[in-house]
Parts: C-alpha cells; structure tokens; sequence
C-alpha cells in the first residue's frame, strides 16, 4: 500500500507491450517508482499485458482502466493480472464508486478515482461511504494543448482538509510541472512514457530513460 509521507513517480506505458518492456530494465531499482498499465496500453494489450509487466517489475503496478461500470469484475481481473492500484473514472455512478472501493479493501488493492472532466472533486467523494486511496487530479491527454488548461491544483487543500487520501498529479507532466504539483500538495505525479515525435509531454523511449527517472525522483523528493 501507498504510504502518505513518500513523493512517488508514476511511469505510465501507453505503448505496446514490446515497448514498455524494453524499457523498464533501465529504470532504477525504487520503491518511489510505480508502474502505470496505461488505459491505451490495456485496450492494446489486456490482461495478458499487464501480466507481461508484472512478470518484470516486481514493485507496485497500477492498471489505469477507467473503470465506469461492472466494478467487482473489473477489480478482479486487474488484481488476477498482478495490480496494486486501479482506476475508475470519478463520473461513474456512485453505486459504482462505493462498489469499487469496497472490493479494492476487500483484495488489499489501492482504488484510485481519476477526476478527468470532473470540476468538482468534492461533489464526487461527498456521497461515498468510504474515500478511496487516491484521488487524481487530471488534465487529459487531449487537453495539454488548449490553452489554459491546468492541471487543478487549487482542489488539494479542499479535498485534504476533509478526507484522508493521497492526491496524484496526472496530464502533461514534465520537470517543472512534477516539481509544481509537489509544492502544491500532489503525492504522486505522473509522468507518461511518450514515443519520439509524439505531441504529449513525458520520458521519451529514445532518451535514457534510467537518468531522467532520477532527475524525476530527485525533482519531487
């Protein structure tokens, strides 16, 4: 489990299998590292994706499956294929939400709500039984490039000051927004491993990658 005083780097793969694979050998030995099973990366590669990288990183992994619907199934599955942490979509409907983080508990997983094209993280978490894990504040990969879109920080406190959970900072995240979300009060910040040419912010696979990982963790201890 997650612990709250520790800043983590969250590597998410949203590539091929192939290509997450040939990667992950070089990045550090961390326990400040997760592994992050993207939702394109699930959609490509399923289940049997996500048991390729548990097969070769024996620290936390995060299946990013948005979940919306069909909570208990769904945690299962990721929780067969080696999962610690999973996500659901905090649109979802509430009888959804509270199912989902029930059975997380239940399987000793972290249940993580991911607030993409949520303005208000605290209507979403008012009528749960029980918060999640993590909350994570979002800028969607289709939002990076519109002008005045940020990442929104100015909920952490809101959320802090009434529930016990950790704030994951995730869309766009380079050097000086990993450095930004941690003053702001994020946990985890997420960096996305991007290929060369791609228009999104992250490691790029033909960078060594094992060097910016540190300059990351560095940047966010």
């Amino acid at each position: 489990m997650l612990e709250e005083k520790i800043r983590y780097l969250q590597i998410a793969f949203n590539g091929t299998a192939a290509s997450a694979l040939k990667v992950m050998p070089s990045l550090p030995v961390s326990s400040r590292i997760l592994i992050e099973a993207g939702t394109p990366f699930i959609k490509r590669e399923g289940m049997a994706g996500l048991r390729n990288l548990r097969s070769v990183w024996k620290g936390y992994l995060i299946a990013d499956m948005k979940v919306s619907d069909g909570a208990m199934g769904e945690v299962e599955m990721a929780r067969n294929a080696g999962a610690n942490g999973i996500t659901i979509l905090g649109s979802s409907p509430v009888e959804t939400l509270n199912l989902f983080i029930r059975h997380c508990s239940a399987l000793g997983m972290d249940g993580m709500i991911d607030m993409i094209g949520v303005s208000d993280p605290l209507a979403v978490l008012r009528p749960l039984l029980d918060p999640p894990a993590v909350v994570i504040l979002h800028r969607g990969r289709d939002e990076e490039s519109t002008r005045g879109k940020v990442i929104q920080y100015r909920h952490v406190n809101r959320i802090h000051s009434k529930y016990p959970v950790l704030i994951s900072a995730a869309g766009g995240v380079d050097l000086k927004e990993a450095s930004s979300a941690i003053f702001n009060g994020a946990s985890i910040v997420v960096v996305n491993m991007v290929e060369p040419g791609d228009p999104w912010l992250g490691i790029r696979t033909d960078q060594n990658v094992g060097i910016v990982a540190r300059e990351f963790l560095s940047k966010i201890e």
